[in-house]
């Protein structure tokens, strides 16, 4: 299974990602449907996290349900190819065109908690998003669109301005925060 060699494969940066990284391996190895939602417990979901080329800005998008500034992604729905996911949600979420892979590994990883809410007038129940996120860079000069049904805004945040527009403190805290120190420290 290419997904949990490329999991396994993957150096932890800190002790969130090596829990994480193991939960993961375990999920996949339990024979569990979870690259589709019929898992209501958990299933597989790919984020983008999009740069500019110089590593200044990142492309965020105003999320309707969680009422925050967030990175771009969704779930696997069945798709085992992660990294297609994750650049088409960008391209779906945002209006982009045109988006550069900085590489086809994975950037980081993660066990993301969902909330009960309301999606398309039903209620989901609270859920495990066992994500797993990709680098891109994009030209922050290209047109933005706005996806009415997931999201009433696109921009470009400068890195700093980060804490102050996302309003999701664990968030900030463990990934936002964590994905911006890793652009930094790849050289990518």
């Amino acid at each position: 299974m290419e997904l949990a060699r490329q999991i396994a494969a993957y150096t932890p940066v800190n002790e969130q990602e090596a829990r994480d990284k193991k939960l993961l391996l375990s999920w996949l190895e339990s024979g569990q449907d979870i690259y589709t939602r019929d898992n209501d417990a958990a299933h597989l979901t790919a984020s983008a996290w999009v740069v500019s080329p110089d590593r200044q800005q990142v492309l965020m998008v105003y999320h309707n349900i969680y009422n925050s500034w967030s990175w771009m992604g969704g779930h696997a729905d069945g798709d085992r190819d992660l990294l297609g996911v994750a650049r088409r949600e960008v391209m779906e979420e945002s209006g982009l065109n045109e988006l550069k892979l900085l590489s086809p590994d994975l950037f980081s990883l993660e066990i993301l908690t969902v909330d009960g809410h309301i999606k398309r007038g039903s209620y989901v129940s609270s859920h495990l998003h066992l994500n797993v996120t990709y680098l891109f860079e994009a030209d922050p000069k290209q047109p933005l669109t706005v996806k009415p049904d997931e999201n009433s805004g696109v921009a470009w945040f400068p890195v700093p301005e980060l804490s102050q527009r996302v309003t999701e403190p664990w968030f900030l805290k463990w990934i936002y925060s964590k994905l911006c120190d890793k652009v930094i420290q790849s050289g990518l």
